[in-house]
C-alpha cells in the first residue's frame, strides 16, 4: 500500500475474485459501485461524492472539507442518505469549465454521480460499447484487458468536445492506466487541451505504468493528474481461468410466476436513435436523453433530478415488500441507482454486467453465486448478475432503458425467476 490517506479498511472498499478472461485473471469487486455486489444506493452515490470532493480540493488547493465524514458512510451505510442529501443541497461550485467522461460499463454511475455534485459550466458524457447507427462516434479507443474492448463516445451536439477546458476521466479503478492513456491520445488528436484529470476509487499503477503517464505528458505537452481514495501496487501469481461460462448456482425458482411490468418513459425526456442489432440490421431505438450516453450539461442534470424525484415517487408506490433489490442493466446504472435511492428503507442496488467472473463460496471472496442470460441487445452474448442469496429479498425491481421485446427478454426473465425472489417488477424507461 502506497497511499491510504483516509485510513479506509480494504475490506470496506473491495473483495477479490477471479475473472474468466485470458487478458486479466483478477478482479477487484467493489463494495461501493453497486455493480457486482448489492449495496445501499446512497453508498454508491457517495462514491461519486468522494471523488467530487477530491477534485474540488485539487482545483481550489484547500483542505477537503467533509470528505472524512462523507467516506465514513462506507463503513456505516445507515448514515449514507443524510450525508448524500447534505451535499446535494450544497453543491460544489466550479471556477472553471469542466468536461467529465466516465468509462463504460462499470463506471457510468460513478462518473455521473461525481458530475452531479458540481454546479456551473460542466458537461458529462459516458463511453458506450453500443454501436449507434446513424451516429458517428466522436471518439473511439480500446480497453485491452476488458471482456469487450471497444469504447465509443457519441454526442448529440457536434461541438460537445470543443474547447480547452480540463477533462476529468472517471473509472472505478486504474490498474495499468492503458484505457485512460488511449482516450487521452484520441481526444488530444482531435480536440487538444492541456490538462487531464483521472479520478478513480483505486489506483494500482506500478512505477513503470506511472512512467508511461509521464512519457505521454512529455510527448503531448500536457499535464495528467490522478486522484483516488487508495493507491498501491499489486503482484499477480497464477494464470487466467478459461471457461466458456461460469457454473451457475440455481435456487428453486418460480417459473410460472407472472412478471409485473411498469413504464416510466412519461417522466423522462427521450432521445431517439438507430441501433445496429445485427451485422446488417438497423432498428430505431428510443433511448433516455439524460443517461449521459449522448452528452449532457448542467441544465439537463437539473431537469433529470426533477424527473427522478417524480419517477421515484411512483416506483416507491409499487413496493410490496420490506426487502427490495433494485437492479440496473449493463451501462444503464445511474438512473436506476437514483431511483433506488428514492424508494425508501430496505433497498439494495446492483447491476448486471457482461463480465464473466468465477463464483466460489468462501467468506471474503467477491462472487458468491452467478446467474447468466443472453444479452437483450446482442444475441449470442452472455450477460450476468451476481451475489443474490436465497431468501434475502421480498421483491426485485429491474430497470431496463428500452424494451427489447418478449423474445429478447425471455432469457433474462428466466434468470430473474431462478433467484427465487417471489415478486419481480420490470421497469422500462422508454415508454
Amino acid at each position: 500500500m502506497t497511499g491510504n490517506p483516509f485510513g479506509l479498511p480494504l475490506d470496506v472498499l473491495f473483495e477479490m475474485a477471479a475473472r474468466i478472461n485470458k487478458k486479466r485473471s483478477f478482479l477487484f469487486v467493489s463494495k461501493i459501485l453497486g455493480k457486482h455486489i448489492p449495496v445501499h444506493p446512497h453508498v454508491s452515490l457517495l462514491g461519486g461524492a468522494a471523488l467530487a470532493l477530491l477534485l474540488q480540493n485539487r482545483l481550489q488547493g484547500s483542505p477537503v472539507i467533509g470528505l472524512d465524514d462523507m467516506i465514513q458512510a462506507f463503513v456505516e451505510p445507515d448514515t449514507a442518505k443524510d450525508k448524500y442529501e447534505a451535499l446535494r443541497t450544497n453543491p460544489l461550485e466550479v471556477e472553471e469549465p469542466l468536461l467529465f467522461i466516465a468509462f463504460a460499463e462499470t463506471a457510468t454511475a460513478l462518473g455521473h454521480s461525481m458530475y452531479s455534485f458540481f454546479k456551473g459550466q460542466t458537461r458529462f458524457l459516458h463511453t458506450t460499447r453500443e454501436i449507434v447507427a446513424g451516429m458517428t462516434p466522436v471518439l473511439e479507443f480500446e480497453e485491452e484487458h476488458s471482456h469487450a474492448t471497444a469504447h465509443r463516445c457519441y454526442a448529440r451536439q457536434a461541438t460537445f468536445f470543443n474547447g480547452t477546458e480540463r477533462v476529468v476521466l472517471v473509472d472505478d479503478e486504474i490498474t495499468t492506466g492503458n484505457t485512460s492513456l488511449n482516450i487521452i491520445r484520441d481526444l488530444h488528436s482531435k480536440h487538444p487541451r492541456s490538462h487531464y484529470v483521472i479520478a478513480s476509487l483505486l489506483d494500482w499503477r506500478s512505477a513503470s505504468d506511472k512512467a508511461r503517464f509521464a512519457n505521454l505528458e512529455k510527448e503531448l505537452g500536457i499535464t495528467i493528474e490522478c486522484l483516488s481514495l487508495l493507491q498501491g501496487e499489486i503482484r499477480v501469481s497464477g494464470g487466467p481461468i478459461e471457461l466458456e461460462r461460469p457454473q451457475l448456482d440455481v435456487w428453486p425458482g418460480h417459473q410460472d410466476m407472472p412478471v409485473r411490468r411498469h413504464y416510466i418513459g412519461r417522466y423522462f425526456e427521450p432521445a431517439r436513435a438507430q441501433t445496429m442489432i445485427a451485422e446488417r440490421s438497423v432498428h430505431e431505438e428510443s433511448y433516455m436523453r439524460d443517461t449521459g450516453r449522448f452528452g449532457m450539461d448542467a441544465l439537463h442534470q437539473q431537469e433529470l433530478e426533477e424527473q427522478l424525484a417524480r419517477a421515484g415517487q411512483y416506483i416507491r408506490s409499487l413496493r410490496t415488500g420490506n426487502r427490495t433489490l433494485c437492479m440496473g442493466t449493463g451501462e444503464f446504472m445511474y438512473i436506476p441507482m437514483r431511483l433506488a435511492s428514492e424508494m425508501g428503507e430496505g433497498v439494495s442496488y446492483q447491476s448486471s454486467t457482461r463480465s464473466p467472473i468465477y463464483p466460489h463460496r468462501q467468506q471474503g471472496y467477491g462472487i458468491q453465486n452467478v446467474f447468466s442470460f443472453d444479452s437483450m441487445d446482442c444475441r449470442g452474448t452472455l450477460n450476468f448478475f451476481y451475489n443474490v442469496p436465497l431468501d434475502t429479498y421480498d421483491e426485485l425491481f429491474v430497470f431496463i432503458e428500452r424494451a427489447a421485446g418478449d423474445e429478447q427478454e425471455a432469457s433474462f426473465l428466466d434468470a430473474c425467476r431462478l433467484t427465487g425472489i417471489p415478486v419481480i417488477h420490470i421497469v422500462y424507461g422508454d415508454q
